[in-house]
C-alpha cells in the first residue's frame, strides 16, 4: 500500500527538453513556436555523422551534411524556388534533438522512431512556412542528394573504399563540374564554423 501511495506522488518522466534559447520543446508534441534556428543549428553542429567515425581533427557535423545537400539538391535542380531548397537544408533538423542514428540503428529500432522524427520535422517545417508534407518530386530529390553526400562523406571521410560507397549509396552521376570538386575535397569544419554556416545559408533562403 505504501508503494502505491509513493508512486501516486511521483512526478510523471520529463517529455520536454529546455534549450539554450529558452524555448521548452515538447519531444512528444512539438509546436512550431518553440522551435528556433539558433537551437538547430546549434544541435546539429554538435551532432556527429557516421557515429564519429570520420578522418580529421574535428567531427562532421550534420550541420554541415545538411550544407552539403543542399549544394547537391541546388546544383541538381538549379530551377528550385529557395523554399524547396531551404526544405533541403532542414531535411536532418530534427537530429538536433534525437541525435543522429547511423541507418541500419535506425531500422533496428523500428517505426516507432521514424513516427517521432516525422513528426518533430513536420513542426519545423509548419515554423518556417514550409508544408508539413513535402511535394513528392522534392522530396525524392533531397533523397537523392542525400544519397549523393553519403557516397561522398562516406569515401572521402568514413573509411568506405569506392566500390563499397557505389554498392551502398549508389554511383553519384549527373553533377556540376565545380560541386565534384568542392566534394572530392571534402573535409569537417570546427563546430563553431557549422553552426555559423549553417544560419547564414538559412537566413539567405529564408
Amino acid at each position: 500500500m505504501a508503494g502505491d501511495e509513493t508512486s501516486a506522488f511521483m512526478p510523471k518522466p520529463r517529455a520536454w527538453q529546455r534549450m539554450l534559447s529558452g524555448r521548452r520543446l515538447d519531444l512528444l508534441n512539438p509546436a512550431p513556436q518553440d522551435i528556433e534556428i539558433e537551437d538547430i543549428a546549434h544541435g546539429l553542429a554538435r551532432v556527429a555523422r557516421w557515429n564519429g567515425q570520420t578522418v580529421g581533427t574535428h567531427a562532421f557535423s550534420v550541420a554541415q551534411h545538411a550544407l552539403v545537400v543542399e549544394a547537391i539538391f541546388s546544383g541538381l535542380a538549379p530551377e528550385s524556388a529557395p523554399k524547396w531548397r531551404l526544405a533541403a537544408l532542414l531535411h536532418d533538423a530534427p537530429e538536433y534533438v534525437i541525435g543522429d542514428l547511423i541507418s541500419p540503428f535506425k531500422a533496428a529500432v523500428g517505426l516507432n522512431y521514424k513516427a517521432f522524427e516525422i513528426r518533430l520535422l513536420e513542426a519545423i517545417h509548419r515554423r518556417f512556412g514550409l508544408p508539413s508534407t513535402l511535394p513528392s518530386e522534392i522530396t525524392a530529390g533531397i533523397k537523392q542528394a542525400d544519397a549523393v553526400a553519403a557516397y561522398y562523406e562516406a569515401t572521402r571521410l568514413a573509411g568506405f573504399s569506392l566500390d563499397e560507397g557505389k554498392t551502398y549509396f549508389g554511383e553519384p552521376k549527373g553533377l556540376p563540374s565545380e560541386l565534384v570538386v568542392q566534394l572530392e575535397d571534402l573535409s569537417a569544419w570546427p563546430t563553431s564554423t557549422a553552426q555559423h554556416e549553417f544560419v547564414a545559408r538559412f537566413r539567405s533562403l529564408a
